[in-house]
């Protein structure tokens, strides 16, 4: 169960009754009534139902993300490393059920694998920026159904977008430039400087104005935290100064005196987890050494429910507009009067039907083009197989009738070779006879 919903609605109808309360009189109540339990009975329907906060954690690799969430939220949430191989940026979400006190939270927190590792940079944002639109599209399509159950929806959109930023100690990497801008118009952004003892105090400080300096000369709209509630103004107004915050993280417990603290361990000394101690050590939860407990105080302990209303209210609702409005849906018409959702509907289905006709027509026109064209092609394919056919027939024809020449050549050679032939075999035939007559005249003349 999600209380957004109900916060949405509620924020709805509470517009709803001041329109309608405009020019109403004030009437004095002649005793207790009992309505002023109303804030209770929200706080208590809050409580049972539960809330759901969903943060995203954009920045390098081994920046220490998956470590500072651990230690924002002091457990241990189950994840997989991730590696520095990764073809793309790929954006992990992870859901658990959290339990303080008699309040139940749904914590969401949504990692970018991946991101800053490619060597061509150029479109690393732009699978954040689907994912955004992604949740902002669920629930738009949520809200839109006939039957919704919005108190029963899961709502994923980001409510924050904790920006890590790499402790370089020179100024923003032009992919972080890139990525901020691209994302401040759909969610709150925190930047923050991780795994600040890695740099000197001075270098932090020197850092921070840099960064403070190049997001605004670049336009980029970070999140600041609300000064209009007289309860927080103070801390708010201070905390906006510190931004971005420099932080450390860490979930290993060392002995430190007589307690255990959370630090982290170094050569030199200790990095203290909660108190001043006298070691060359960085405190996870020091103030003097980083902002940890300062984003602590305002991401979760004061500004969690603004943060979650201005993704409702303004992040969300710049994506609601815009998608209405490409659909042709306005608060006014041309004259300034109300805008019909019947009248809509019925001028965009129009619309609809009359493009897929105009539509219609064209693809009939051109149907009827490319069968005339295909017609044409397969007439010329025709003539050019006709003649090619004449051609050939022809041809034959010539070659028939040179071989029919020559074979009536071979049999005239052929008919006067034979008559040759039997004429030089009469003569032999003859010469044989007159030599053979010859022989017997002599040798009759020689018997006598």
């Amino acid at each position: 169960m999600e209380a957004e919903a109900n916060s949405g609605s509620l924020e709805d109808s509470w517009a709803f009754i001041q329109s309608l309360g405009e020019g109403c009189r004030t009437v004095p109540l002649a005793g207790h009534v009992g309505f002023d339990s109303l804030p209770d009975q929200l706080v208590n329907k809050s409580v049972t139902q539960g809330f759901c906060f969903n943060i995203l954690c954009v920045g390098e690799t081994g920046l220490g993300k998956s470590t500072l969430m651990d230690t924002l939220f002091n457990t241990k949430f189950e994840g997989e490393p991730a590696t520095h191989t990764q073809p793309g940026v790929q954006l992990r979400s992870n859901t658990y059920d959290l339990q303080e006190s008699n309040v139940g939270l749904k914590l969401t927190i949504v990692s970018t694998v991946g991101f800053g590792d490619q060597i061509n940079k150029e479109d690393s944002y732009k699978p954040i920026v689907e994912f955004i639109d992604a949740q902002f599209e669920a629930y738009l399509q949520e809200e839109l159904k006939i039957r919704r159950v919005l108190h029963a929806y899961h709502d994923s959109r980001i409510h924050v977008c904790l920006y890590f930023i790499a402790p370089t100690g020179h100024s923003l990497k032009s992919l972080d430039l890139v990525t901020m801008k691209k994302l401040d118009s759909k969610v709150n952004i925190i930047p923050i400087i991780a795994k600040s003892d890695a740099i000197s105090k001075s270098e932090l400080t020197k850092f921070k104005i840099k960064i403070t300096s190049e997001l605004v000369s670049n336009g980029v709209q970070i999140y600041q935290f609300p000064t209009d509630d007289e309860s927080v103004a103070e801390i708010n107004g201070t905390m906006n100064a510190h931004l971005p915050f420099a932080v450390i993280g860490s979930t290993e417990e060392l002995k430190i005196g007589n307690k255990m603290m959370k630090a982290r361990q170094y050569p030199w000394g200790t990095v203290q987890a909660c108190f001043h101690y006298p070691l060359p050590c960085h405190a996870v939860e020091n103030e003097a050494h980083c902002d940890f407990v300062k984003l602590r105080e305002m991401l979760i302990r004061v500004n969690m429910e603004d943060l979650r209303e201005q993704t409702h209210s303004r992040h969300y609702e710049l994506y609601r507009r815009c998608k209405l409005e490409e659909m042709g849906f306005k608060d006014t018409d041309p004259d300034s009067k109300p805008f019909s959702l019947q009248e809509t509907y019925e001028a965009k289905r129009n619309e609809f039907l009359g493009e897929l006709q105009k539509k219609e027509e064209e693809m009939r026109q051109m149907f009827v083009q490319r069968v005339k064209e295909k017609e044409a092609e397969l007439k010329e394919a025709e003539k050019e197989l006709h003649e090619k056919f004449d051609r050939l027939k022809k041809l034959h024809q010539d070659e028939k009738k040179k071989l029919e020449d020559k074979k009536k050549s071979l049999d005239d050679e052929v008919n006067a070779f034979k008559q040759r032939k039997t004429a030089a075999e009469l003569l032999q035939s003859q010469g044989s006879q007159a030599g053979g007559s010859q022989t017997l005249k002599r040798d009759k003349e020689k018997k006598n």
